[in-house]
């Protein structure tokens, strides 16, 4: 019988503090900025381009641009600034 009171007094203490920290853990993301940064980068393309649209995907951000040539898509890493990937669209 003793065991037996041991080990739910056991697995109370260890329901209490897993619930403390998942309590905590959760005060301390909703208390934290998320991580911002700033990042400056210049398109090498030809005179005429323009954006036509952008769309932000985990830290990807894929631009279309028209004009300048075939319309396309350039796909920027947004950590560094650099485009990753390049799609030229066919008319």
């Amino acid at each position: 019988m003793a065991a037996l009171k041991a080990a739910v007094i056991g697995m109370a203490v260890l329901i209490v503090a897993g619930v403390t920290v998942i309590v905590v853990t959760l005060i301390h993301r909703m208390m934290t900025p998320p991580e911002t940064a700033t990042i400056s980068t210049t398109l090498e393309e030809p005179a005429g381009t323009r954006i036509a649209g952008a769309s932000a995907a985990s830290d990807r951000l894929a631009v279309t641009l028209q004009g300048g040539g075939p319309d396309r898509v350039l796909v920027m890493d947004l950590r560094t600034g650099r485009v990753v990937a390049k799609a030229a669209l066919a008319h």
